[in-house]
């Protein structure tokens, strides 16, 4: 049987997702139990998980999964200062961590460390996401895409992406619009085992992360 490229590129990328994620999310289950305890040591009463709806493809919502790094009330302490939230909205969406009222000491290691992201694994057993592919944007961010959000959404997120190994919070929009684009156009099994070993690198480095 003849298999068309299109074909066999979503069913190599999907198996790619399984494979590395079950092997990762067993390889990391002692990382996932240390991070849990010191959680609860620190907060007691405080989620583990912090989950926010996202936009995947086809303008599917779903709930992103991170190890919260925030406060309990983070959003609504935000909001409580305009100016802040003013300047979170205009800095696309995100604060330096020393004027982030919201983030934890913890959260700051984790943050710094990309080790918030891990829970994310679980996210590509289930499909809404993929380990390679744009980061999963908040719909308010959407029109930041412009006339090309639909290209944006014709493949699933991903945990990392070609935005977050050339140079990630430190690159912000409009900028950041073109090498999520770069990835949907150029999308290649090589290119994900590309960007992979750099995201490697990158969080070593911690490079980009805050």
């Amino acid at each position: 049987m003849k298999w068309d490229k299109g074909v066999l590129f979503h069913f190599t990328k999907r198996s790619m997702d399984l494979i590395f994620s079950f092997v990762g999310m067993i390889l990391l289950l002692p990382v996932f139990i240390l991070l849990a305890v010191m959680m609860k040591i620190r907060e007691p009463k405080g989620k583990i998980f912090f989950k926010q709806p996202r936009v995947s493809k086809n303008h599917k919502i779903f709930n992103i999964y991170k190890f919260r790094s925030m406060v309990t009330d983070a959003e609504t302490r935000l909001k409580k200062d305009k100016r802040l939230y003013q300047k979170y909205v205009d800095n696309n969406y995100k604060l330096e961590p020393e004027e982030d009222p919201r983030i934890t000491k913890l959260g700051r290691f984790l943050r710094k460390s990309s080790l918030d992201e891990l829970p994310q694994l679980m996210n590509v057993i289930k499909g809404d996401m993929s380990l390679v592919g744009p980061r999963p944007v908040v719909t308010q961010e959407l029109k930041e895409y412009k006339e090309k959000k639909e290209d944006l959404l014709s493949v699933k997120p991903g945990i990392t992406g070609y935005w977050q190994v050339s140079g990630r919070s430190s690159v912000g929009y409009p900028e950041r619009v073109d090498l999520e684009l770069y990835y949907v156009y150029n999308k290649s099994i090589l290119l994900d085992i590309r960007i992979l070993f750099a995201t490697v690198w990158h969080v070593l480095l911690k490079k980009g992360a805050y």
